[in-house]
């Protein structure tokens, strides 16, 4: 693309903090793409709980509360040396925006021309080297800039291609939620018949749980507020619970196979007594709080396998970008918002009162 303007509008974290320390600017230099990267025009970003988490520094161990807590405000026990989700301090001034839907406009050196013009989804989560060893990865949005401005750039080998009559808004909300929900079912093994019980069901990553679990064979039990039955009913849901209620009374001891949680805090024990001998447990968020009590009997009476689920290696991605192509998932976009009103949709995000994503259309060019 020639004609590229030299700057560009983004919203712009400042530092560790509650909504003021996002910025919006309009005149932030257009990135340029280095060798091995293309630069992305944004036609859309959606939000996630990592947005907010890393915003109000909540992944600092001195951080003991519920991600709400400080959502709007920040964490003040937070210590910026450990608040991203990394354990490492985060460089500031930084744009967030995990999720990326757009199309290559340019490509750096070692890049071919040809791939101008893709329409692509950026993969969240993939390694800051070509050769880096597992679990050893960065973050779109954390350690390099992401989706939350009109152009950004990323590794080459980062921007999946996609072909998909959806609209940029739908294939930006699959990226994070998507990605991480995969991962969650293929480390704890779900195949068909498998119980399968998903906290946070109407959020994004359990939203996406549900659709992907039912995509493979197996009887899901959602749990969510009672407005959002009848919605994840319509997901595939087979047994939807309301989030306060008595799940040994509702499901029976040792009932199910798989536990997919996103929630954690003071509820949490009850999990392990859901799950049958030799059950799997995978978590990828504590919304609800991130300590919990364990009594590790259970763990190891038991037998059950936990899966901590951050890192995902390149197949996940691949796979989902197989599965938007055929069709097989459905975009779950509760409402779009001007990139400027980024503030106004975090605000709307932490109130949780939708089913699945929130995404943010960068100002017209």
């Amino acid at each position: 693309m020639t004609n590229l303007p030299r700057t560009m509008t983004a919203m712009v974290l400042t530092g560790h903090g509650g909504l003021d320390s996002l910025e919006y600017r309009q005149d932030m230099p257009v990135p340029t793409a280095a060798a091995g990267e293309v630069l992305i025009r944004v036609n859309a970003a959606a939000l996630n709980n990592t947005d907010i988490n890393t915003r109000i520094g909540w992944y600092s161990r001195s951080v003991t509360g519920q991600t709400g807590d400080g959502a709007l405000t920040g964490c003040d026990s937070a210590d910026s040396q450990d608040a991203s989700w990394s354990g490492k301090p985060l460089g500031f001034p930084r744009i967030q925006g995990a999720d990326c839907c757009g199309e290559i406009v340019a490509v750096g050196d070692q890049v071919s021309t040809d791939r101008i013009g893709q329409r692509v989804l950026v993969r969240p989560m993939h390694p800051e080297t070509q050769d880096a060893e597992p679990y050893r990865f960065i973050t779109f949005g954390s350690e390099r800039d992401g989706g939350f401005a009109q152009f950004a750039t990323v590794r080459a080998d980062q921007a999946f291609a996609i072909n998909s009559p959806l609209s940029d808004a739908e294939l930006a909300s699959f990226p994070c939620a998507y990605s991480t929900a995969e991962n969650m079912l293929a480390r704890a093994g779900v195949t068909a018949g498998d119980q399968v019980l998903v906290t946070g069901a109407s959020g994004g990553v359990g939203s996406a749980a549900v659709q992907l679990a039912k995509r493979r064979g197996a009887q899901v039990i959602a749990i969510c507020g009672s407005d959002k039955r009848q919605a994840l009913q319509q997901l595939g849901a087979d047994v939807v619970l309301e989030r306060d209620c008595d799940l040994l009374a509702e499901l029976g001891l040792e009932s199910v196979d798989v536990v997919v949680d996103l929630v954690a805090g003071p509820g949490w024990p009850v999990l392990l007594d859901l799950l049958r001998r030799g059950g799997r447990y995978a978590v990828a968020g504590a919304i609800a709080g991130p300590q919990v009590m364990l009594d590790v009997r259970t763990l190891y009476l038991k037998d059950l396998s936990f899966f901590g689920c951050t890192w995902q290696p390149r197949a996940v991605f691949e796979n989902l970008i197989r599965y938007i192509e055929a069709g097989e998932l459905q975009p779950l976009v509760a409402q779009c918002w001007p990139l400027s009103q980024l503030k106004a949709a975090q605000q709307r995000f932490v109130a949780k009162d939708f089913i699945g994503k929130l995404v943010v259309i960068p100002a017209e060019l």
